[in-house]
C-alpha cells in the first residue's frame, strides 16, 4: 500500500458537526520533521501537495490524534532500520522463491538431504563403533540425529506457527524424539536413514528426468547460419542472441521470431493461419519461428535469443511436473493431514489404559508423509517412460485428466494432415499431355526442398518421367519460378504469378482455380514460352496413421471424435467422413475454436484438443487436456500440456494407455503405503506391539511404496509391451459409413 493510502486508512471519520477547518499547511508542518539537506529525496515530502489535499477536509479537534498517528507511520516507513529489515526480508523471500523449485517432499532441498544423509551415515558408523567397542560413545549419536533431522523439524515448526495445528511432519518429529527418549538409538538412526535415502532417490530420479528432458530439447535444437561481417557462420541454435542476423534459405524452417532486413521469400505459415496457402514476405515484414521458407531467401534480425525459445523453460516444466499433485496424491495428503489430530486423540485415549509407550507407538505408526515421497517418484518414473516413447508431459496432473477424457477434437491442417501435399488431378491445355506438364514442373522444382516441390518431383518419379535439365533458374516474388530448359522458358507458379507475368488466362483455367480453391486444394500453373499448358492440383495428404489412431481411440473408450478446421466445408466434411469422425466444424476462425471447446464442455464432455498452430493456442488452453506435435508453432508447444516429439500421432493411443496404467500404479502405491501402517497401529492396540514394531511397520510402508513406484520401470525393462501402439485390422472396425454420414449431417458447423 502507498504512503498516501496508509494515511487515508489512519484518518478518522470526519462526518461530525461543522467545525473550523484546519489550515492546509499547519498540519503538514507539524507532521514533517525538519530534515538535513541531503541528496536523497524525502519520500514523505514528495507527496506534501497530495497530503494537503487529503488533510484539508479534517477538523481542528482531530489534530492531536491525527498528527501522532501520521508521525508514527512516518517513522515506521522512513526509519533506516525498518528499511534494512524490509530489504533483508525481501531478499530472503527471493531466495526462498528460488529454492522452492528445488524442494522435494517435506519442503527440503537436495543440498539439505545430502547433508542430512552424510550425517546419518556418520551416525550409523558411530553407533556401530559404540555397540562393538565403546558403548558410552553411543550417547554422542543423539545430537547428530537431531542435526540429520533438523530440516524436517524446521519445516514442521514453520507449519505449526503458521497454521496452529500439527501436520504429518509433527508425526515424523515425534518418532525421532520418542526413539531417542526410549533409548532406541539404532532404530532412530535407521528410521532417519531410510527417510533420507527415499528423499535422495526422489532427487536422483528428478535429476535423471531433467537430464532426459534436456536431451529431448537438444534433439529438437539445430544449427543455424548467422551473418557476421558478411560471412555466414554455422552457429548452435542455443547460442543465438537478440539482434543476431539469421540467414534462412529455401526449404529451411525459420528458427526465431524476427524481422526481415534483406531478401524476400514465400513462406508457409499455416501454423499461424491454419491454412496451407503460402505468404509473400519482404523487407520489414515480421516472420515467426517454426514457419518454413518455401522459395527464396531472407535475412532475419532475431527478436529473441535461442535459449529463450528452447531450453529456458526446462526447469519450469520439470518443477511443474512434480509440484502439480495428482488426484491420488492430493487425497493421500488430505487423508494424512486430517488423520493426525484423530491419531493424537487416540494416543491420549489409550494413554491411561495401555501406558505412554503404547500411546506414542500408535501415533508413530501413522503413515505420515510416505505418499508425499512415493507419489513424486511415480510421476517422475512415468515422466521418464513417456519421454522414452517420445511423449513430453509438462505437468503431473495431466495423466489424471486423461483418464476421464471422452471427447477428442483434432485440428485439421498440420495435425491430421502432413505438410507435404500430393499431386491430384493434372489439367492440360494447348496440346500438352499430363506427363509433359508434370515433367516441366519437376524440371523447375527438382532442386527446391519445400513441400510443393517435393510433391511434384515425387509424382514425376513415380511415373518414371525423364526430368529435363535446367540451365538457368530465377526466383521471382509472386509465388513462382522461371527456368530455362534449352531454348524454352518455363514458368511454374500460382494464378497470381501468371497474372504478374502478363500471361493470358482463359476461362477454363479460372474455373479450375476456383474449383480447387472450393475444395481446399491449391493449383500450380505451368507455362511454356508465355503460354499456359497445364495445371497441377495439390491435395492435402492425410497422415498415414490417422485411420489407425481414430480406431485405437474408439477402442479406448473415446465416445466423440471431431475435427475443427479453418478450411472450407467441402474438404473438411470429406476428411471427417473418410476418417469416420463423429462431426466437424468448418470455416472456423481462430477465436471461435475456444468457443467450440467450451460448448462441448458445457455438454458435460471432457475434451482433449490436438492442434499444432498458433491459431490453436486459445483452444489448447481451454481444453481439459491439450496435445501438440513437435515441429508445431512455439505458442502451441508452449501452451500444450503434452507434446508428441515424433511429429506424428502414432503414440497418441499409447498416451491413454499410460494414463490408465498410471492411475492403477498410484492406487496400488497408496495401498502399499497405508496398509502396513494400519497393521502396525492394530498391533499396538491388540497384539501388544511396542515402539520398535510400530517404527518397523512404518518403514515397511515406505519400502513397499517406493518398490511399487519403481514397478513401471521394472516392467518396461523386463517385459516388452504386448499391446500395439495403434489399432490393427483385427481390432473392432470403425462405425459404419451410413451412421457416420448421418451424424455428420446433424453436426453443427461454423
Amino acid at each position: 500500500m502507498s504512503l498516501t493510502g496508509t494515511f487515508r486508512r489512519l484518518l478518522p471519520n470526519s462526518s461530525t458537526a461543522l467545525q473550523r477547518r484546519l489550515p492546509k499547511t499547519s498540519l503538514v508542518e507539524k507532521l514533517i520533521p525538519q530534515q538535513p539537506q541531503t541528496d536523497t529525496a524525502n519520500p514523505l515530502a514528495e507527496q506534501v501537495g497530495e497530503w494537503q489535499e487529503v488533510l484539508s477536509g479534517f477538523y481542528q479537534d482531530q489534530q492531536v490524534s491525527l498528527v501522532k498517528g501520521l508521525q508514527k507511520t512516518y517513522q515506521q516507513v522512513c526509519n533506516p532500520r525498518t528499511e534494512l529489515r524490509a530489504r533483508r526480508t525481501r531478499q530472503w523471500l527471493q531466495r526462498e522463491r528460488t529454492n522452492q523449485a528445488k524442494r522435494g517432499s517435506f519442503g527440503v532441498t537436495e543440498q539439505e538431504v545430502n547433508r542430512s544423509l552424510l550425517v546419518a551415515m556418520s551416525v550409523v558408523a558411530l553407533d556401530l563403533f559404540g555397540s562393538l567397542v565403546f558403548p558410552p560413545v553411543r550417547v554422542l549419536t543423539v545430537p547428530l540425529i537431531l542435526v540429520a533431522t533438523y530440516p524436517i523439524f524446521k519445516v514442521t515448526w514453520f507449519h505449526l506457527r503458521r497454521h496452529h495445528r500439527p501436520n504429518v511432519g509433527f508425526v515424523v518429529c515425534l518418532t525421532v524424539i520418542a526413539s531417542i527418549a526410549t533409548g532406541y538409538y539404532t532404530l532412530s538412526i535407521i528410521n532417519g536413514l531410510i527417510n533420507q535415502l527415499a528423499l535422495k532417490l526422489q532427487f536422483r530420479i528428478q535429476d535423471d528426468s531433467q537430464s532426459r528432458l534436456v536431451d529431448v530439447f537438444k534433439q529438437q535444437s539445430h544449427f543455424v547460419y548467422t551473418l557476421i561481417d558478411g560471412v555466414e557462420i554455422r552457429t548452435p541454435f542455443a547460442n543465438v542472441r537478440r539482434d543476431d542476423i539469421i540467414v534462412v534459405h529455401t526449404g529451411e524452417m525459420v528458427p526465431v521470431d524476427g524481422m526481415i532486413v534483406q531478401g524476400s521469400a514465400s513462406i508457409d505459415q499455416h501454423l499461424l493461419t491454419g491454412e496451407s496457402q503460402p505468404a509473400e514476405k519482404g523487407i520489414g515484414d515480421e516472420v515467426f519461428a517454426s514457419t518454413m521458407v518455401l522459395t527464396g531467401w531472407i535475412h532475419i534480425r532475431a527478436e529473441k535469443a535461442g535459449e529463450e525459445t528452447m531450453v529456458a523453460q526446462i526447469g519450469q516444466i520439470l518443477h511443474k511436473t512434480i509440484s502439480d499433485k495428482t488426484d491420488v496424491q492430493l487425497q493421500a495428503d488430505k487423508m494424512a493431514n486430517e488423520t493426525v489430530l484423530p491419531t493424537l486423540a487416540l494416543g491420549l485415549i489409550i494413554l491411561p489404559i495401555l501406558g505412554p509407550m503404547a500411546a506414542v507407538s500408535v501415533v508413530v505408526a501413522h503413515f505420515g508423509m510416505r505418499m508425499s515421497i512415493v507419489a513424486p517418484i511415480v510421476v517422475l518414473n512415468y515422466f521418464r517412460l513417456l519421454s522414452q516413447h517420445q511423449i513430453l508431459v509438462k505437468d503431473g496432473r495431466t495423466l489424471d485428466l486423461l483418464r476421464d477424457i471422452d471427447t477428442v477434437v483434432f485440428d485439421k491442417t498440420g495435425t491430421l494432415t502432413i505438410h507435404q501435399p500430393h499431386v491430384g488431378r493434372i489439367y492440360t491445355w494447348n496440346g500438352a499431355t499430363e506427363d509433359d506438364v508434370l515433367a516441366w514442373a519437376a524440371a523447375a522444382e527438382h532442386k527446391q526442398s519445400h513441400p510443393i516441390a517435393l510433391a511434384i518431383v515425387e509424382a514425376a518419379e513415380t511415373r518414371h518421367l525423364a526430368i529435363p535439365e535446367v540451365s538457368k533458374t530465377a526466383y521471382e516474388v509472386g509465388y513462382g519460378l522461371t527456368v530455362t530448359v534449352g531454348p524454352k522458358q518455363i514458368k511454374v507458379g500460382s494464378y497470381r504469378f501468371m497474372q504478374q507475368a502478363h500471361i493470358s488466362i482463359n476461362p477454363d483455367i479460372h474455373a479450375a482455380e476456383e474449383a480447387a480453391h472450393q475444395q481446399g486444394h491449391s493449383l500450380v500453373l505451368v507455362a511454356r514460352d508465355n503460354e499456359i499448358i497445364g495445371a497441377i492440383e495439390l491435395v492435402p495428404t492425410i497422415r498415414p496413421e490417422a485411420n489407425a489412431v481414430i480406431a485405437g481411440l474408439r477402442q479406448r473408450g473415446i465416445q466423440h471424435i471431431t475435427i475443427i478446421s479453418g478450411d472450407r466445408e467441402a474438404p473438411t466434411r470429406k476428411l471427417a467422413h473418410d476418417l469416420g469422425m463423429d462431426g466437424y466444424f468448418a470455416e472456423t476462425l481462430p477465436q471461435n475454436k475456444a468457443e467450440i471447446i467450451d460448448q462441448l464442455q458445457q455438454q458435460g464432455r471432457s475434451v482433449c484438443f490436438v492442434g499444432d498452430g498458433i491459431n490453436d493456442a486459445i483452444a489448447l488452453k481451454k481444453a481439459h487436456v491439450s496435445v501438440s506435435l513437435r515441429g508445431a508453432s512455439t505458442v502451441a508447444t508452449d501452451t500444450a500440456q503434452i507434446v508428441l516429439l515424433d511429429e506424428g500421432l502414432e503414440h497418441l493411443c499409447q498416451l491413454f494407455d499410460f494414463a490408465h496404467d498410471f492411475d492403477r500404479t498410484m492406487k496400488t502405491c497408496f495401498g502399499l503405503v497405508v496398509a502396513p501402517s494400519l497393521v502396525g497401529m492394530g498391533g499396538v492396540l491388540f497384539l501388544g506391539y511396542g515402539l520398535p514394531q510400530a517404527i518397523w511397520f512404518k518403514q515397511l510402508s515406505l519400502i513397499l511404496g517406493v518398490s511399487g513406484s519403481m514397478g513401471p520401470l521394472a516392467r518396461a525393462v523386463f517385459w516388452s509391451p504386448q499391446a500395439p501402439l495403434l489399432a490393427t485390422p483385427e481390432q473392432p472396425a470403425l462405425p459404419n459409413a451410413k451412421a457416420t454420414e448421418q451424424t455428420l449431417n446433424n453436426c453443427p458447423k461454423q
